[in-house]
């Protein structure tokens, strides 16, 4: 898998790269605005799915379909302007974005309140857009790397080896502690990535 040469984006991928940088950034704040003022909402002990879930949960579904939106237009810009696989996978980030707002996820941890936990197709298929968002964006990051090592570009290789490598110890950690607050933390080093990746591209 390659990736071309960088040219210089048209006017018209522009706002296409714009969208993605703005994708990642956005969706993290309106998470965390939520998940530190929504009542009953646990970080550590609720994944930020459930934010989709209650009264209020339709902030969450809109932040999922928006970004996911935003970050599959930034995908395409990327694929203008790049060509090869690496943007179709950074695309699989807003694809997963989507299947998360599309699909409900399932009460967990006692939340929304009185809610028991269930298992439901839906919430099944909903767990599977981070999945596929996870998977292809650390197969983005090998490709990026061996294009970043054939321009011989050390700084941006360095970044996009020491990035999975902190997405993956956060993920871990979560698991192993039981801390969903990690998990964010891991979404939050793949989103500076990306929101740098498209900064590069828009200069």
């Amino acid at each position: 898998m390659t990736t071309a040469v960088n040219v210089r984006p048209s006017v018209a991928t522009r706002p296409l790269l714009l969208a993605g940088a703005v994708a990642g950034p956005l969706f993290l704040v309106v998470v965390l605005i939520q998940a530190y003022t929504r009542d009953g909402f646990d970080p550590a002990r609720h994944p930020l799915s459930s934010l989709a879930l209650g009264p209020m949960g339709w902030v969450q579904v809109a932040n999922f379909i928006a970004c996911g939106l935003l970050g599959l237009a930034g995908a395409v810009g990327l694929h203008r302007a790049l060509g090869g696989w690496g943007p179709v996978l950074v695309g699989g980030g807003g694809a997963g974005l989507l299947v998360a707002g599309l699909f409900r996820t399932d009460p967990v941890n006692g939340y929304p309140a009185g809610a028991a936990d269930t298992v439901t197709w839906h919430g099944t298929v909903h767990s599977m857009g981070p999945a596929v968002a996870g998977l292809t964006g650390l197969v983005a990051f090998v490709v990026f790397a061996r294009r970043f090592a054939r321009r011989q570009e050390r700084g941006w290789l360095a970044w996009t080896v020491v990035a999975p490598v902190a997405v993956l110890a956060a993920d871990v950690a979560a698991f192993a502690a039981g801390d969903f607050r990690l998990l964010v933390v891991a979404q939050a080093v793949a989103t500076a990535w990306t929101t740098t990746l498209y900064g590069k591209m828009l200069r």
